[in-house]
């Protein structure tokens, strides 16, 4: 990414914070003729201690060198935290890399064998939130952890998904922030590219947050979803890192009325696997048979 795309990455992101502080939060009195939301750019300036017009530069892409010591002093009257000052300082921080075609996410054999060897809903995910690879109690789960699905996709333009999920706003957050994190300033990338595309133009709920710029880490953490066959079910998340991949898990409290209903899934699963391993050699037989000459 140029110099010019990440000064204007860094001024879109500052604009965005900006405008989610309001004067209360930082002392100052909210008066009556405000025109813009959150704080005016000259409040921020004379909180942060630079001048007004050197901020203004900043936000306009001008001064492509912040020093790190007035992007401190503007994560703190942006009331960032920690992973958010860690991404600002991020935006300023790097300079421009070789353009290389990324590498396609592929799953390794291995990953393919501990899917199938695990007794939970557990599947692969890329850097996009595409899913790579997955076991038969994820598809139970839900079908749209197959293969080829992208889970930020299915969450704001599936019905059936924004009914799975109990609470569907969290989630759009999360997953929302937690994408712009990854992206990073890798706005070049195709993948995302693509899919910021396609939810620009498709999802409102996306063009809304992703105006935020707020950034996320979607990791651990416990979820309540509705199944259509099971009924509510609760569930911890794990998302643990594998070479270049994200390897999910989902699974209840032992002994739980969760964890019963994730074992009747799976009892389900595979009795539907193997009603279809015993028939599909019946269609073949059928089809042979009606293929030969009478």
């Amino acid at each position: 990414m140029s110099d010019d795309n990440r000064a204007n990455l860094l001024g879109g992101y500052l604009r965005a914070r900006r405008a989610l502080v309001t004067p209360e939060q930082v002392g100052l009195p909210a008066g009556a003729n405000r025109r813009v939301p959150g704080l005016r750019r000259e409040e921020v300036a004379m909180l942060a201690g630079i001048s007004g017009d050197y901020y203004l530069r900043l936000e306009r892409g001008r001064d492509k060198n912040p020093s790190p010591q007035v992007l401190e002093s503007l994560a703190r009257v942006l009331h960032l935290d920690d992973l958010e000052k860690e991404y600002l300082l991020g935006l300023a921080a790097q300079r421009p890399k070789p353009r290389r075609r990324p590498k396609p996410e592929r799953v390794p054999e291995r990953l393919h064998q501990l899917l199938a060897s695990v007794q939970v809903p557990a599947f692969v995910e890329g850097h996009a939130f595409d899913v790579l690879a997955s076991n038969q109690l994820a598809v139970a789960l839900s079908p749209r952890l197959q293969p080829g699905h992208n889970r930020l996709r299915s969450l704001l333009l599936d019905p059936e998904e924004q009914a799975f999920q109990q609470d569907w706003t969290r989630s759009t957050e999360e997953f929302i922030a937690a994408f712009r994190k990854t992206i990073g300033d890798d706005i070049d990338n195709p993948r995302f590219v693509e899919l910021v595309g396609e939810l620009a133009l498709s999802s409102e709920r996306f063009r809304t947050l992703w105006a935020r710029h707020d950034v996320r880490s979607l990791e651990g953490g416990t979820t309540t979803v509705n199944h259509p066959v099971v009924g509510e079910l609760r569930l911890h998340r794990d998302k643990l890192p594998v070479d270049d991949l994200i390897l999910v898990l989902y699974y209840a409290d032992q002994g739980s009325e969760s964890d019963e209903k994730l074992r009747l899934l799976a009892s389900m699963a595979q009795t539907t696997a193997q009603t279809t391993a015993q028939t599909t050699p019946l269609r073949r037989r059928t089809r042979s048979a009606e293929r030969r000459p009478g």
